[in-house]
């Protein structure tokens, strides 16, 4: 599995904006239609929530395509 580091300036960020920061996808509607679709986990877990808040240290896993983001 890819493992992509983002690294973000604020306190957190967006399920759904970190997709679409780290190139994941392309909109924020994709982003949304992925996330509700039961495909991401974060730290291991099923999220459906887009407005999910990530910090420092969280991974998120998208299996479908083999790819996994460290919030950094």
């Amino acid at each position: 599995m890819e493992r992509i580091k983002t690294e973000i300036s604020g306190e957190y960020i967006k399920l759904d904006s970190l997709l679409k920061f780290s190139g994941i996808t392309e909109t924020g509607g994709i982003a949304k239609e992925i996330i509700q679709s039961g495909k991401v986990k974060v730290n291991g877990e099923v999220c459906a929530q887009r407005g999910k808040k990530l910090r420092q240290g969280d991974i998120v896993s998208i299996e479908e395509i083999g790819t996994e983001i460290e919030v950094g």
